[in-house]
C-alpha cells in the first residue's frame, strides 16, 4: 500500500493550493488546483498523487473553464409560456409536483420514464442516488447511453462470470503483447480500463515487448503502436473466432491456473471447427497467415492480453465480439494472472454492481418484457434506448407522457436523436438535472441545476471497477456552494423519487429515504443500517462512501479489522492511497452458482447463425465508423473555449481512393446518407482509414434554437448519429450499432 505525502493545502473556498481528482473519464487523474481572488489560478498534474504521478490531459486543465462557464445553469428554472424564469428551489419542486403528479394519476407510473446519462459514472453524489430513482421510485422502465455503449460486456460478463459489470480488463502496466481492438486510449484515456497515462505504459511495453492494434482507422493509438491492423468494420468476431480455431487446431490452448475453474472448453472447441482463418480472411481483409501469426504470438508470449472497447461493443455482433475477447485471453492462459487478463478489486464497491433480482447466477432470462411499440426485448433490465422516441410518439395503453433526465443529452447522443428531439414537446412533463440547456433540456418544463464539480466532493464510484490497481482517493470541494440555500445532487434525486411515489415533491422526507437506501446498502453486506448509522451526524454521499470503504476488501469493517480503511482515514491521505496492483480473484469472484466460468454460453452460440450469414454478404459500398477526440467527451465539453481551439474536428475521414471515385477533395461538402437520414459535412482526406470506410465524430449537432451553449453553437458541427437507424442493433445485447454503419457519399453541388 502507498499513501501520498501532504504539503499545505487551503480550506473550502480559500485561496490557495487545492487537490481534486478530475472526475471527467476513467483516467482519475490527480490535479492540483490553485486559486487566486476566488478563481481557478491554474491546474497542473498532481506529481505526489499515488494514482497518476502528474499525469493531465487537456480536459483536466479546463475545469477552471468549466465551472466559469457563463452560461452554466445556477439556479432552478422553469418554462412559463414559452419563456424561462428563474426561481426559488421551493417554487421549482411544487412545479415538478404539478406537472409531475397529475400524470402519474392520470395514467400511472408507467407513463413515466427517466435517462441518465453517462456523466453518473464520474459523479459523487449522482453516482451513488441514480439508485434511488432507478430503484425506488417504481418508474418501470428507464434508458441510458449504456444500450449505445458497453451493454455487450455487460451481457457477455453476465453470463460467463455471473456478474454483469465483472469485466476483466488488461494488465497493462505488466503486460508485454497488447493487442488493441476497436478502442484508442490516445483520445479516451482508457475505457472500461482505467489506467493513469495509457499512451505512456503503452510506450513502456514497446520498450520491452510490442503492441498491435486492430482498427478500420490508423488512430493515434495505431500510429503509437508496433503494428496496425486494418479490419473491416462488424468482423471483430470473425476474425476472434478464426484465432480460437487456430488456438485448438495447433494445440495451442493453455487454460493455465483457471483451468479447474472453467466449463465449456469442449463446446468451444466444436463452435469454432468451422471457423478457419481462410473462411473469415476476405470478409475481414485479414489474410489467414495474418491470422494465424496473431494466435501463434498470443499463445507463445508469457505475458500477453487482448484488449476490446467500444468499436467492439457498438457494432452489430458486439456481444460476440466482446465474449470472444475473453475466451482468446482464457485460452491462450493469460486470464487472470499478472499482465494478462484480470479482475480489478475495487477499493470502494459501488451500488450499481450489485446483481439483479431474478438474474442472479449469469441467468439467460431476457425478454422478460418488451417494448410496447417495436418489441425489442429487454436485457439486464434495459431495452434500446433508440425505443424511446417511438415510446413517445405512439398514442395508446402504456405511451410516455412524462421525462426525467439526469445529465444527459440524448438528443446528441442516441440513434436517431433528432426524432427524438422531434417528439420531446409532445410530451406533458419533462424535468431535468442538468448544467446547461443544452439539445435535450431545451425541451424541459423544469430544470434543476447540479453544482459545478469543483462545488462537491469526488470520490469515483463505478470506475474504480475497471482500474489496474485498487486506489481511493478522496478530494474536498474546491469553491464552497455559490448559492448556500441549494440542494445538494442526491437530494434533488430524493425529492424526484418520493414525487413518483406520490408525495410532493417540496414534502418528501429526504432523511427517511436516504436511511432506508443506506439500510438496504448496509443489508447487502450483511450489517444492520438502523445500528451502524449511528456511527454518522448525517447522511448523503459521504455515509455511502465511508460504508462501501469499510466494507470493502481494504475496509476495517466498522471496527472488526481496526487497521483497515475508512472514510476519515482516506481524509488524512490528500494525494490518496494505493492499495497495489490486481491480483488472481478466480473462483472467488465469480457470481455463478458452481463458481465456473462459462466459456461457452449457448446464449451467445445461438448467434453465431446471424455471423454466418454476415460472411455471405455482399460488401457495403461504404461503412460509417464513430471516432472521438482527446480534447472532446461526447458532448459534455464543447462549451469550454479552450478544447474548442484549433481546426474543425467535426469532418468526415476518407480515403483518398474513395475521395477519387467521388470527385472530392479535402474541405468539399458532402451528402452522407444512410437508411436512417442523412447529413452534410465537410470531408477530410486521409491514409489513415481503410478504404471503403468512413469515419465521423460523435457528440456534435449544436446550434438549435433555445439552447445557451454560445462557444458549442459557434462550431456547431453535425450530429452523426442521424445516420444511426434505431434499428440496427446487436440482436443479444440490444445495444446499437453505431460503427458499420452502410452509407453513400455524394458531393454537394456548389
Amino acid at each position: 500500500m502507498t499513501t501520498g505525502i501532504t504539503k499545505p493545502l487551503a480550506g473550502v473556498g480559500e485561496d490557495g493550493r487545492h487537490l481534486y481528482t478530475c472526475p471527467l473519464c476513467e483516467a482519475m487523474c490527480g490535479l492540483e488546483i490553485h486559486v487566486e481572488d476566488g478563481r481557478v489560478a491554474s491546474i497542473r498534474g498532481n506529481r505526489d498523487d499515488t494514482w497518476s504521478h502528474g499525469h493531465i490531459c487537456p480536459k483536466g486543465a479546463t475545469l477552471g473553464a468549466l465551472h466559469e462557464d457563463p452560461d452554466r445553469i445556477r439556479r432552478p428554472m422553469i418554462k412559463v409560456d414559452g419563456e424561462w424564469q428563474e426561481v426559488s428551489w421551493d417554487a421549482a419542486f411544487r412545479r415538478c409536483t404539478e406537472l409531475l403528479a397529475p400524470v402519474i394519476e392520470e395514467h400511472g407510473i408507467g407513463a413515466v420514464t427517466c435517462y441518465t446519462g453517462n456523466p453518473l459514472a464520474h459523479a459523487f453524489s449522482l453516482g451513488r442516488y441514480t439508485g434511488v430513482l432507478l430503484g425506488m421510485s417504481g418508474i418501470p422502465l428507464s434508458y441510458s447511453p449504456g444500450t449505445v455503449d458497453q451493454w455487450p460486456k455487460n451481457l457477455s460478463s453476465h453470463l460467463m462470470y455471473g456478474g454483469w459489470w465483472s469485466f476483466p480488463v488488461p494488465d497493462v502496466e505488466r503486460t508485454d503483447l497488447l493487442i488493441v481492438m476497436g478502442a484508442n486510449p490516445a483520445a479516451s484515456q482508457g475505457s472500461l480500463l482505467a489506467a493513469p497515462n495509457v499512451m505512456g505504459i503503452i510506450d513502456s511495453i514497446r520498450k520491452r515487448g510490442k503492441v498491435i492494434v486492430v482498427d478500420p482507422v490508423r488512430t493515434a493509438t495505431a500510429a503509437r503502436a508496433d503494428e496496425w491492423v486494418p479490419i473491416t468494420p462488424g468482423t471483430d468476431a470473425a476474425l476472434l473466432l478464426a484465432v480460437v480455431h487456430t488456438l485448438f487446431a495447433e494445440n495451442l490452448v493453455n487454460l493455465g491456473d483457471v483451468g479447474p475453474h472453467i466449463d465449456g472448453v469442449d463446446r468451444m472447441r466444436d463452435a469454432a471447427a468451422e471457423w478457419s482463418p481462410e473462411r473469415v480472411a476476405a470478409v475481414t481483409g485479414i489474410t489467414a497467415d495474418h491470422i494465424r501469426t496473431l494466435a501463434r504470438e498470443l499463445a507463445g508470449t508469457e505475458r500477453a492480453v487482448v484488449y476490446g472497447r467500444i468499436g467492439l461493443c457498438n457494432q452489430e455482433f458486439g456481444s460476440l465480439a466482446s465474449w470472444l475477447v475473453d475466451v482468446v485471453n482464457i485460452l491462450t492462459g493469460h486470464f487472470d494472472i499478472p499482465g494478462g487478463s484480470m479482475f480489478p478489486r475495487a477499493a470502494a464497491w459501488s451500488v450499481t454492481v450489485q446483481p439483479i433480482p431474478g438474474l442472479e447466477d449469469g441467468a439467460p432470462e431476457f425478454g422478460r418484457y418488451r417494448t410496447r411499440v417495436r418489441g425489442a426485448k429487454e436485457v439486464l433490465g434495459q431495452v434500446p434506448v433508440s425505443c424511446l422516441a417511438e415510446e413517445i410518439a405512439t398514442p395508446g395503453e402504456g405511451q410516455i407522457k412524462a421525462l426525467i433526465t439526469v445529465a444527459g443529452n440524448p438528443v446528441l447522443s442516441t440513434p436517431a436523436g433528432h426524432k427524438l428531439d422531434e417528439v420531446l414537446p409532445t410530451l406533458d412533463a419533462m424535468i431535468s438535472v442538468d448544467l446547461w440547456l443544452n439539445e435535450t433540456t431545451r425541451h424541459v418544463d423544469v430544470i434543476l441545476p447540479a453544482p459545478s464539480p469543483l462545488e462537491q466532493p469526488h470520490h469515483d464510484d463505478l470506475i474504480l471497477n475497471f482500474a489496474i490497481n485498487s486506489i481511493a482517493n478522496y478530494s474536498p470541494p474546491v469553491f464552497a456552494p455559490q448559492y448556500p440555500d441549494r440542494p445538494e445532487e442526491w437530494e434533488i434525486l430524493i425529492r424526484l423519487t418520493g414525487l413518483c411515489t406520490g408525495t410532493p415533491a417540496e414534502d418528501v422526507d429526504v432523511a427517511a429515504i436516504d436511511d432506508g437506501f443506506f439500510d438496504y446498502m448496509a443489508f447487502t453486506q450483511g450489517l444492520d443500517g438502523a445500528t451502524i448509522r449511528s456511527h454518522y451526524e448525517r447522511g448523503g454521499p459521504e455515509r455511502i462512501l465511508d460504508l462501501t470503504l469499510r466494507t470493502g476488501p481494504f475496509g476495517d469493517r466498522y471496527g472488526e479489522n481496526p487497521d483497515g480503511v475508512t472514510l476519515d482515514k482516506l481524509k488524512a491521505q490528500p494525494n490518496g492511497i494505493n492499495f497495489g496492483p490486481m491480483v488472481p480473484q478466480v473462483p472467488e469472484i465469480l457470481g455463478t452458482s458452481d463458481h465456473k466460468i462459462r466459456l461457452a454460453p449457448q446464449y451467445l452460440l445461438d448467434d453465431l447463425p446471424r455471423l454466418a450469414e454476415r460472411m455471405d454478404r455482399a460488401p457495403d459500398e461504404l461503412v460509417l465508423v464513430s471516432r472521438r477526440h482527446l480534447r472532446s467527451n461526447n458532448s459534455w465539453l464543447h462549451n469550454v473555449g479552450p478544447l474548442m481551439k484549433g481546426k474543425d474536428r467535426c469532418t468526415l475521414l476518407m480515403h483518398g481512393d474513395d475521395a477519387t471515385k467521388r470527385g472530392v477533395t479535402s474541405g468539399d461538402l458532402v451528402t452522407v446518407a444512410s437508411s436512417g437520414g442523412q447529413i452534410e459535412v465537410p470531408v477530410e482526406v486521409t491514409g489513415e482509414i481503410m478504404p471503403g470506410v468512413v469515419s465521423m465524430p460523435h457528440g456534435w449537432g449544436h446550434g438549435k434554437p433555445g439552447t445557451r451553449m454560445a462557444v458549442a453553437n459557434e462550431s456547431p458541427g453535425v450530429n452523426t448519429n442521424i445516420l444511426s437507424p434505431p434499428t440496427f442493433v446487436d440482436e443479444p445485447s440490444g445495444n446499437g450499432a453505431l460503427n458499420g454503419i452502410p452509407v453513400t457519399v455524394t458531393p454537394v453541388a456548389t
